[in-house]
């Protein structure tokens, strides 16, 4: 997940400089559509877009951190925890580890 950030929606409008060598005459800002690297909201913004996916799959939060999320059929257990962009996954049942 070299490029994490770059999959988040930015929720505000967000202005950047253009490289000197890219501004014509007038000094033109961009409008940023989604996040970069670097930016104060990425990681705030690729948590969001994760904690949906991982809800849309079944799994929920742990209510003591935020960070985890859990997912109980049955016996059989998943638990995921990140940290930024690296992840750690355990459970009682290979397949379902593997699956995720």
């Amino acid at each position: 997940m070299r490029n994490a950030f770059l999959h988040g929606d930015i929720l505000e409008w967000v202005y950047m400089d253009l490289a000197p060598s890219f501004t014509p005459k007038g000094g033109k800002v961009c409008k940023l559509n989604k996040v970069l690297y670097g930016l104060k909201q990425s990681p705030r913004a690729w948590f969001g877009r994760f904690s949906h996916s991982m809800k849309k799959y079944g799994f929920k939060k742990a209510m003591e951190d935020h960070t985890l999320f859990y997912q109980k059929v049955g016996v059989v257990i998943t638990l995921l925890i990140f940290y930024v962009d690296d992840m750690i996954v355990i459970g009682s049942n290979l397949c379902e580890i593997e699956e995720l």
